[in-house]
């Protein structure tokens, strides 16, 4: 993990810093580019070769591991998408999401308040969950389009986006039909993502591509630049309930598609890997994917998230190892 980023060295940083305020200027989309779709490629193994080199990589240490762990909580997208969801448990996960590290730990590290990125529901429990939420700034994200399969009848999906934000959610997390993807109709992709995004109004919409059945990464790679043409405001990897979720060579691919976007339109577009993250050390080698690869100003949350249920749980056991010099049980680090 490199050591030279100046925002991130010591855990000293203000509870205004972390609330997820948007400051990139939204992405307008533009006419689809078909040739510069045909164009993108994957090479398969050069990419594998260079997700492989980013676990084995030296990580930061102390102070700045701390700091970095802090970082990576004020980035989560706290979930919970079980059919057994109850309001109870919502209210629960709200609370986690607004005091997501015991304040022990925090006044041990010299920090202040912090907040998770988002609160991500089903419809069902938007309102809930917006109730909860009030007054603290973190918004609430609802899964939407007939999640996860995406495969109720078109007009059901873009009416279930116009009842989630009119319940108050403020960023909806959309998936797309892989068909389109897997037959290689562009267009219909395209008019897919526009009819979504002018759904979702004045909320913000993240493109869910269930990578890990999209056949291919240059299929990956394709159905990315789509979007994002289409004016999604984030791609993110999977529903978290695919055979394959978020990987890093699937990440690969898709932040230098929002590398080559922003070189090319001069927007950024936010990046969520979700499904399968639940390990300290795995977020920070996500962290360190973001930074070398697009740089500081993705490791902010109206651009970087982390769709996750239990990732939580193990950076406060980190972050309570850190103070304490001693590992506690995961039971005592509940998400909610």
């Amino acid at each position: 993990m490199p050591t030279d980023t100046a925002d991130l060295q010591t855990p000293t940083r203000t509870a205004a810093a972390q609330l997820p305020q948007v400051h990139a200027q939204r992405n307008p989309g533009m006419p689809l580019d078909l040739d510069w779709v045909m164009s993108a490629q994957a090479n398969t193994s050069a990419i594998e070769r260079r997700a492989a080199t980013l676990p084995g990589r030296r990580t930061v240490k102390k102070a700045y591991q701390a700091a970095w762990l802090l970082k990576a909580i004020t980035l989560i997208d706290l979930t919970t998408l079980a059919g057994d969801d109850t309001a109870g448990r919502v209210r629960r996960l709200c609370a986690k999401a607004k005091a997501p590290v015991r304040q022990d730990l925090l006044d041990a590290l010299g920090m202040g308040p912090i907040t998770t990125g988002a609160v991500c529901v089903y419809h069902d429990m938007v309102a809930t969950a917006v109730a909860a939420l009030q007054g603290s700034g973190i918004p609430v994200a609802a899964v939407s389009t007939g999640f996860p399969a995406g495969l109720s009848p078109f007009h059901l999906r873009v009416a279930e986006i116009g009842e989630s934000v009119a319940a108050g959610a403020r960023e909806i997390d959309i998936v797309i039909s892989r068909r389109h993807v897997l037959t290689g109709n562009w267009q219909a992709l395209y008019e897919e993502m526009q009819a979504f995004r002018a759904a979702c109004g004045e909320a913000h919409v993240k493109a869910i591509l269930a990578t890990g059945e999209l056949g291919s990464l240059r299929n990956v790679a394709r159905a990315s630049l789509v979007c994002m043409m289409a004016g999604a405001d984030f791609i993110k990897t999977s529903t978290g309930k695919e055979a394959v979720n978020a990987t890093l060579p699937v990440s690969l691919v898709m932040i230098r598609a929002l590398r080559d976007f922003h070189d090319r339109t001069g927007y950024r577009i936010g990046y969520k890997p979700a499904g399968g993250i639940s390990k300290a050390k795995d977020a920070l080698t996500y962290l360190t994917l973001i930074k070398d690869e697009l740089g500081d100003r993705w490791l902010q949350p109206d651009l970087f998230r982390f769709g996750a249920s239990s990732l939580l749980g193990d950076l406060e056991r980190q972050l309570e190892h850190h103070v304490t010099g001693r590992y506690s049980a995961g039971y005592r680090h509940p998400a909610g």
